[in-house]
């Protein structure tokens, strides 16, 4: 039986990055679930994916900070950038912040099927268990028995069912000993408890807000859904809540106090947002829609809550509306430089396998490149 220098576990973002970059002394494998590669960087960003942003740092994840930041020093955003443009791909940047490819995601999966025409990819294979015989490991699939002397779980989180997204790589861990945190949904709508039903009488609607999540202050898009609260804020704020209340300030560009002032409006009227949504505030509020001049001290204390709405989510929507997981090997097992289990020699973990978690934005595919990049540095540097 043939015994692989590498094998991959995974052939997503973090997986293909690390493959791309092996030296090619190497006899490298992958072995991915799905029929094809790359089938979440496909989808994702409207199929134009969002790869990284120009607002990045390690304050942007949830995970051990210093950890995140030796694994940047060593692949960064423009590191990343420079790696596209020299393989023909030129991100483009949307709202000064989100980079992605230009016409679609093709462009970047073209980039790694060209890297990885050496290595043996073998798709349509779920991994059932990985073992330690002696000096190598052994991985079974539902289809064969593969040996290798380094295994790489890129296996991703339990978000994404539909693509076949299995905690697989918390079992591999958890069977060698390794610490983790389970998996959670983590950028993903959340619910409402019932004095908050308002909002989803407004499904459809969406409007620019800021919301604050323990020291967290997220400024996006908040769409609001049947089932409570979406959009990109939400979806951002949902990776730092856990339980207790967030707040939201629904005119973080404007001061209420100053729209009324010697308005001869209605108070609807004033408030720049849409009417429908306006009045439901309003009434979130328990304050009258009078003309401005009519406003009382006691409703001006009122209304200055529509830049502090505070409220305790009922819970989120769930692994299948979620983007991505929080959880997974914890960082303090892993080695910074290589991602190599510090227990474990030749055993290493990248990707959303990891406990690291960005925000929307592009965050969580920069850290599957700069993981996949880190660990195939840390593999050659071995030889």
């Amino acid at each position: 039986m043939k015994i692989y220098d590498v094998l991959i576990l995974g052939a997503g973002a973090s997986g293909l990055m690390c493959a791309s970059h092996l030296d090619k002394r190497l006899s490298v494998a992958m072995v991915e679930g799905n029929g094809k590669i790359a089938q979440k960087l496909k989808i994702s960003g409207g199929g134009k994916c969002n790869i990284t942003n120009a607002q990045l740092s390690q304050e942007n994840f949830d995970g051990d900070r210093d950890f995140i930041f030796h694994v940047f020093e060593s692949f960064s955003r423009d590191d990343l950038l420079e790696y596209l443009h020299k393989n023909g791909v030129v991100p483009e940047l949307r709202k000064k912040r989100y980079y992605f490819c230009k016409d679609s995601s093709d462009e970047i999966i073209q980039i790694f099927k060209k890297a990885i025409k050496d290595v043996a990819v073998h798709l349509g294979s779920n991994i059932l268990w990985v073992k330690k015989e002696g000096e190598f490991f052994v991985i079974q699939t539902q289809k064969e028995s593969l040996r290798a002397k380094k295994v790489v779980v890129a296996t991703g989180g339990k978000s994404y069912k539909e693509l076949g997204a299995t905690d697989i790589a918390l079992e591999i861990a958890k069977s060698f000993g390794i610490k983790v945190k389970e998996f959670t949904p983590a950028l993903v709508g959340l619910t409402v408890q019932k004095e908050q039903f308002w909002m989803k009488e407004l499904s459809g609607l969406s409007c620019y807000v800021a919301i604050k999540v323990d020291d967290k202050i997220l400024k996006e898009e908040l769409l609001f859904a049947h089932k409570g609260i979406s959009g990109p804020a939400v979806l951002s704020a949902s990776l730092y809540w856990q339980k207790g209340n967030i707040s939201i300030d629904f005119l973080p560009d404007n001061n209420i106090i100053e729209l009324i002032k010697g308005s001869k409006k209605q108070l609807s009227s004033v408030i720049p947002l849409p009417k429908r949504l306006s009045k439901s505030i309003l009434d979130a509020l328990h304050v009258e829609d009078v003309e401005c001049k009519k406003v009382t001290n006691e409703m001006i204390e009122k209304l200055a809550r529509i830049h502090n709405y505070e409220f305790a989510p009922a819970g989120n929507f769930g692994f299948s509306k979620a983007e991505v997981c929080r959880g997974g090997v914890l960082s303090e097992e892993l080695n910074p430089y290589t991602m190599e289990a510090l227990d474990l020699k030749n055993l290493y973990f990248i990707g959303e396998a990891v406990d690291v978690t960005g925000e929307l934005g592009g965050y969580n595919f920069q850290w599957a490149f700069s993981s996949g990049y880190v660990c195939a540095k840390g593999i050659n540097e071995s030889l």
